[in-house]
């Protein structure tokens, strides 16, 4: 579902030891996942948005594409995708 093995078994050791989850158990879980989720889909989305537009550009050269990143300029900035973070401009 998109959450790191990291997060999934930080999350599973707030569980009380020796007794299956309750349903109470399982929706704490996923009330403290749903921001991390939408954000998630929220980048989703920005990214098929965007790619739709490179691809219907027609330019096959990648010189014009918003999500292109030649010599990996960006690094800096940190890992992932991030041409499609918010940039508070629209």
């Amino acid at each position: 579902m998109g959450l790191s093995l990291d997060e999934v078994g930080a999350a599973l050791a707030t569980l009380p030891e020796s007794r299956t989850p309750t349903k109470a158990d399982w929706a704490r879980l996923s009330r403290a996942w749903r921001p991390r989720l939408d954000e998630q889909i929220e980048r989703l989305e920005r990214l098929r948005d965007k790619l739709d537009s490179c691809i219907g550009c027609g330019c096959l050269s990648l010189r014009g594409c918003a999500l292109n990143n030649p010599d990996d300029e960006v690094a800096p900035r940190g890992p992932g995708a991030v041409f499609l973070e918010p940039t508070g401009r629209g």
